[in-house]
């Protein structure tokens, strides 16, 4: 243990790694902070005993008592007192956990130290009550994502775990919006009664207001016996609106007086019905134009859009592709077993792995999910090679491109491996051209033109550039 060496701002480090409270220590003594580090949590209630710092940063998982028992324990005896938790194993349940539990900011490993010290400042000025905790015995969805705009969808799901407030999904399709919205509404207050969902563009417009709001006996042609809508089946739950955007103008007003007051009527009814259902939409569509369009309602966006999470595309996180291989493909063979007996487990081998995390999944996550199950079923052998992949992954179109990585040989590598597998012969006089009309253009432009110079930048002689642009038809 260290000693604090003034009487700044105090904060206590708790984690069991020195390197972590090395790092965080100066980064906070540099930011002008008092710091007093522990290796473990056994003794610190005692020492709160003694004196209380102004902020706590421990992290989940420790010999002895873990963090998220400490919070527990703190959020109880102390509830003025933030807690700032951080873990390296960064999955949705450690977020929840840590926001239920009364922690003031979820901080997952590896963290950007400048994030660090401005989540301590805030923690040192504003305290956060955590009173009424929210008990859930309840299985979340499992949810997988390290990188950073994943773990922002952890923290608006963390917060919102004590709300049942309005919140509206956006993303491509196949990104997770539905799973999201479960998991909202398993972590809400209302976890223990209905989550209805329904998909407002697979229904046909005739049909999709009786669908909403149910019907009366006879209310139209077919209508042979009173049927309750999805906002009766959800009273006192969730309804989950899938892909809004599409959903008709005239639906929208219905929608909108339903979320103003939580009264409506069934189709062909006379009596009102009133609800109390929290609703969470969701959309693959800009809503934001659509309203500038007139397609969406403005009243209605507003009246949905209080609270809006941007669901990435897997092409955005794609450290999370490996993670995400392994759970679909486990899952996928584990679908396969017949009357409980045991299914042979498959691996992705590295250079597979490294070509699929390349890819750009054009159909997010639920297109990296089907092709685990093709792999599952497909695949003979324990593990999973570039060979055994569906052909259509093997298509140019299919690599995502990402200048920003700068791993440029990584990216050949793969190019090479994909135009064997495809059966192209002769490959190398295509590619090697292609280098030297990048090399050659790439020259030229930083020389404005000039041959010579460009030839010294390349390493050659004037005669040698001045051939291969005629060869290259440059």
């Amino acid at each position: 243990m260290t000693t604090p060496s003034t009487s700044q701002s105090h904060i206590w480090i708790i984690d069991d790694e020195d390197s972590i409270r090395w790092v965080l220590q100066k980064a906070l003594e540099g930011a002008n902070f008092s710091v007093t580090s522990f290796a473990n949590a056994n003794t610190i209630l005692d020492k709160l005993k003694l004196g209380q710092p102004d902020a706590i940063i421990t992290d989940v998982r420790m010999p002895g008592m873990d963090g998220l028992e400490l919070l527990t324990r703190l959020s109880t005896e102390y509830p003025d007192l933030p807690v700032i938790i951080m873990t390296a194993h960064t999955d949705l349940d450690s977020a929840v956990s840590a926001y239920k539990g009364g922690a003031f900011e979820y901080l997952p490993k590896p963290f950007d130290i400048d994030d660090a010290v401005a989540i301590a400042q805030r923690a040192c000025i504003k305290k956060q009550s955590s009173d009424n905790l929210i008990p859930t015995d309840q299985t979340a969805p499992e949810i997988i994502g390290e990188a950073p705009a994943m773990q922002e969808v952890f923290r608006t799901i963390g917060r919102l775990s004590k709300s049942v407030i309005s919140v509206l999904i956006t993303g491509e399709s196949g990104t997770g919006k539905e799973l999201v919205a479960l998991s909202l509404h398993k972590h809400s207050p209302r976890a223990n009664e209905a989550f209805i969902a329904l998909n407002t563009a697979a229904i046909p417009k005739e049909l999709l207001e009786s669908e909403l709001f149910g019907h009366e006996k006879g209310a139209f042609t077919g209508a042979q016996a009173l049927r309750k809508g999805r906002f009766e089946q959800a009273n006192g739950g969730t309804l989950f609106l899938d892909e809004i955007g599409d959903m008709p103008a005239e639906l929208q007003t219905r929608l909108l007086r339903v979320l103003a007051d939580g009264v409506f009527y069934r189709v062909g009814g006379h009596t009102p019905i009133k609800v109390n259902v929290r609703v969470i939409a969701a959309t693959h569509q800009n809503l934001d134009e659509h309203v500038k369009k007139g397609l969406f309602r403005e009243d209605l966006f507003h009246r949905l859009n209080v609270i809006r999470i941007q669901l990435p595309a897997l092409r955005e996180r794609k450290e999370d592709i490996p993670a995400l291989l392994k759970l679909f493909l486990q899952r996928a063979i584990k679908q396969l077993a017949i009357d409980d007996n045991e299914v042979e487990e498959k691996t992705i081998d590295d250079e597979t792995l490294t070509y699929l995390s390349s890819l750009h999944w054009s159909g997010n996550v639920r297109q990296l999910e089907n092709t685990c199950h093709w792999l599952a079923v497909m695949t003979s052998g324990q593990t999973v090679h570039m060979s055994d992949l569906p052909p259509e992954l093997l298509k140019d179109d299919q690599i995502a491109s990402d200048e920003s990585s700068g791993d440029w040989e990584q990216t050949l590598s793969i190019k090479v491996k994909q135009l064997l597998l495809t059966g192209a012969s002769e490959i190398a006089s295509p590619l090697i051209s292609s280098v030297e009309k990048i090399l050659i253009e790439s020259a030229l432009q930083k020389t404005h033109g000039r041959k010579n110079d460009a030839a010294k930048l390349l390493g050659w002689g004037r005669n040698t550039l001045t051939r291969k642009i005629k060869e290259l038809e440059l």
